[in-house]
């Protein structure tokens, strides 16, 4: 497939490859609960999630073991990763969309629609795009779980330029979308001494 930017490729190819073989601990679900978990305390009604950019489905794994009668959806490039949450017991029932995000055609809604490590991985000059399928894709609330700088940097990432950018994702979003509220916000630490992240900045957003 001719993909539209380098990062696509990346992810979809080889190193999408690798990062599952170093995304399979069984902790990253005991901690995503504990994250994802705060975060669902602060919505209401919540029956259907999409994730943008799922890999093997560490994040709605730990949401349908909190919530199992949610329906899940998942977005995911990496043809590797996408038959893994298509044959996954634990995610049975999870409609996947093996695409990129960029390709990806927001038809559907879905009550809490979020990001958790992906758009610090979107070439930044396709960031407004996926912010408009963010949003088309949400009924209700929106997350982002990501990198957070109060301007634009680029990161090398696994000595990879161009492949990790942090910024303020959440303040572009409500830049482009007044009729977005902020809910809540917190900070994950990498050393937190029971369910640590890799300090991650999560916002919640309502429409």
């Amino acid at each position: 497939m001719n993909y539209r930017t380098q990062q696509e490729e990346f992810w979809a190819g080889e190193f999408g490859n690798e990062y599952i073989e170093r995304n399979q601990s069984g902790n990253n679900i005991v901690c995503n609960m504990a994250l994802l978990g705060e975060i669902m305390k602060k919505t209401a009604g919540v029956g259907s999630v999409l994730e943008f950019g799922s890999n093997i489905g560490q994040n709605l794994k730990a949401l349908k073991t909190l919530f199992p009668d949610i329906r899940y959806s998942a977005i995911e490039i990496n043809h590797k990763a996408a038959e893994i949450l298509r044959n996954d017991p634990a995610l049975q029932g999870t409609k996947v969309y093996e695409t990129s995000i960029l390709e990806y055609e927001a038809k559907n809604k879905y009550d809490f629609v979020f990001t958790k490590g992906v758009l610090i991985h979107i070439n930044p000059d396709e960031l407004q795009e996926v912010y408009q399928k963010l949003y088309d894709s949400s009924s209700r609330y929106i997350c982002m779980a990501e990198y957070y700088n109060p301007t634009p940097v680029a990161v090398a990432y696994r000595e990879n330029a161009d492949r990790l950018f942090k910024r303020d994702f959440c303040g572009e979003f409500m830049d482009r979308f007044p009729d977005v509220r902020l809910v809540d916000y917190g900070f994950k630490y990498y050393r937190d001494n029971n369910f640590p992240q890799d300090d991650l900045t999560w916002f919640l957003l309502e429409k």
